[in-house]
């Protein structure tokens, strides 16, 4: 099993950012997907996250109108589009796999944003 983030980097406040994660060894049509930060010094947080089918999403109230989670189930990747960057956005970005009693991480990605 592996998830493989990928499009983080250094963003000026205001700016955007498409983060990806790509899913392999798992049937990744049948997960849900989350997005979760963490920021140093503090705990991991949910962001976003998508049902398997791509039909309910959710979101932390500071992301909603600002990041959006999206799923390509034949390319087996999800995605967060985030725009509006502020610094406080500044974090390890993960995905993350469930279903039933499994859970499957990524190794993240840095996103920083700043001046």
């Amino acid at each position: 099993v592996q998830l493989v983030e990928s499009g983080g980097g250094l963003v000026q406040p205001g700016g955007s950012l498409r983060l990806s994660c790509a899913a392999s060894g798992f049937t990744f049509s049948s997960y849900t997907m989350k997005w979760y930060r963490q920021a140093p010094g503090k705990e991991r947080e949910l962001v976003a996250g998508i049902s398997s089918g791509g039909g309910i999403t959710n979101y932390a109230d500071s992301m909603k109108g600002r990041f959006t989670i999206s799923r390509d189930n034949n390319k087996n990747t999800v995605y967060l589009q985030m725009n509006s960057l502020k610094p406080e956005d500044t974090a390890v970005y993960y995905c993350n796999a469930r279903w039933s009693t499994q859970s499957y991480w990524g190794q993240g990605t840095q996103v920083t944003v700043s001046s």
